[in-house]
């Protein structure tokens, strides 16, 4: 028996002085052969209790140098392999002329957010921000979200543990904003935010929005309307079409859905904006008495108006794009096409 194990170590022996290596493939299968974690010396270590005690210091002698030869041939074959490697480098003609830098381009979402920042703040509209990881309490219970609804649900809200989730909306800043300052109030929150959904070319699990809020005395669904108004015609254009439909939001009331002609077909029908002519771009309302007492508000002294608008659908009317999913691909080749654009 112990000769036997002896043969299968002289053998092994051989097979690593043999072993052909010529590029660094090869020297990756050596290295897993002999030197891995599962490498086929380590059973003969095993096998030492079988050898006869007079022949166990020999056996284990071999053993090391067998251990030592495997590991010495492999930096020598790491050596070689990379000066091969190196030999094999292709030395570029250097007297060719360079080509021109590209030159990088601002993301179509960020052009888009940017100009909807410059809107608003030139009828008065600063900016505030917030965390993505918001609690329960800034993201739906102040924001008037029953216990029981929807949106709390695992399947429409990345839930982080019982009380913190990923935030659903940029409304969380409002909250804040609301907490911490006494009206007029005039802001806007741009900022992304994350939902459960399935992506398709209408819809992400992550997007971005900006919302607005205007709380002071004497605020009127008419002033909302004249807002968002201006915003529109200043966003797409003068001959942009706009209409209000009545909607429900936990946080308005009264709430509504704001929709513009469709850009992409000038409102012949196409599948963005589901052969209606008409594209949904934002939801608004007068703000919820509810809301502005939870933030200690005086609801019988003050009104507000808000409004959330999508920058990846707005994005899409301005420019003409029929994929959402594009905005999150970074293809080179469709962020060049904005290289141009101011």
């Amino acid at each position: 028996m112990s000769q036997e194990l002896f043969d299968k170590a002289e053998a092994k022996l051989a097979e690593i002085n043999e072993y052909p290596v010529n590029n660094t493939e090869e020297l990756e299968k050596y290295r897993i052969a002999f030197l891995g974690t599962k490498n086929s010396i380590k059973p003969l270590f095993a096998e030492i209790r079988n050898v006869d005690n007079a022949r166990k210091k020999e056996f284990g002698q071999l053993l090391n140098t067998l251990k030592q030869t495997a590991e010495a041939k492999f930096k020598t074959l790491q050596s070689e392999v990379s000066q091969k490697a190196a030999q094999n480098i292709e030395i570029p003609d250097l007297t060719r002329p360079v080509n021109a830098d590209r030159i990088g381009s601002r993301h179509p979402l960020s052009l888009v957010q940017t100009k909807i920042i410059d809107i608003f703040a030139r009828i008065g509209f600063n900016i505030s921000e917030g965390p993505q990881i918001e609690d329960d309490w800034h993201n739906f219970t102040a924001l008037n979200f029953p216990p029981n609804h929807p949106a709390r649900d695992m399947q429409d809200t990345f839930f982080l543990d019982k009380d913190m989730a990923l935030r659903t909306h940029t409304s969380s800043v409002q909250i804040r904003v609301m907490e911490t300052t006494k009206p007029p109030i005039r802001t806007i929150s741009p900022g992304r935010v994350f939902r459960n959904e399935t992506i398709s070319a209408r819809a992400h699990c992550q997007f971005h929005q900006v919302e607005g809020l205007y709380v002071d005395e004497g605020v009127s669904f008419a002033d909302l309307k004249q807002t968002l108004y201006f915003f529109a015609q200043e966003m797409f254009g003068s001959d942009t079409k706009v209409q209000f439909r009545p909607s429900y939001f936990p946080f308005t009331e009264i709430s509504a859905e704001m929709d513009v002609s469709c850009l992409v077909c000038k409102q012949e029908g196409c599948p963005i904006c589901k052969y209606s002519g008409w594209v949904e771009i934002l939801g608004c309302g007068m703000v919820d008495p509810n809301v502005l007492e939870n933030c200690n508000i005086d609801s019988e002294k003050y009104t507000g108006f808000a409004f959330g608008m999508g920058v990846e659908r707005i994005t899409q009317q301005k420019y003409r794009i029929n994929d959402l999913r594009l905005f999150f691909e970074n293809d080179v080749r469709f962020l060049e096409q904005f290289n141009s654009v101011v």
